[in-house]
């Protein structure tokens, strides 16, 4: 039996070395940018699980603003602080059922519609990605509308 060995030319040694290191800047890349991802979700599903705990109080009690937003901020303090009113904002409106026009909290009633939006400015930390977005921050935005149920109009 003849076996046959390839003799590796001279000048391609490192060949394999520079393709690992080219393609694990790539790779890396990605895996950042999953972890990133990742991270600012999981900051967006708590602030949409705490519009949903304030647009479900204010269906009940849409009259008066402070306690609809006591309700959303005090629903979590981890990984965002909800209850810091520097980085994480709540706005609360209430709409008309028939005309959809935007009307005061003292007067919603029955049947009208509460938003409550929570917003939040997500700080990138990893060092690389704001050079590729161009921004260092992403910001987030939930809303969530219910149905007011009480007072009767």
């Amino acid at each position: 039996m003849k076996r046959i060995f390839m003799r590796k030319i001279k000048n391609e040694r490192g060949q394999s070395l520079v393709e690992m290191a080219v393609s694990l800047v790539f790779l890396l890349l990605l895996l950042s940018g999953a972890v990133e991802f990742g991270i600012a979700f999981f900051q967006f599903i708590e602030l949409r699980d705490a519009a949903q705990e304030g647009a479900l109080f204010g269906s009940i009690n849409p009259n008066v603003l402070a306690p609809i937003e006591t309700r959303a901020r005090g629903a979590s303090n981890r990984p965002i602080n909800l209850s810091d009113n520097t980085t994480v904002g709540v706005v609360v409106t209430a709409r008309d059922k028939t005309t959809n026009a935007p009307i005061s909290l003292a007067s919603a009633c029955e049947g009208d519609g509460l938003t409550v939006t929570l917003t939040y400015s997500h700080k990138i930390f990893m060092p690389f990605i704001p050079r590729v977005l161009g921004r260092t921050f992403i910001p987030l935005t939930a809303s969530v509308t219910d149905t007011i149920l009480s007072p009767l109009c």
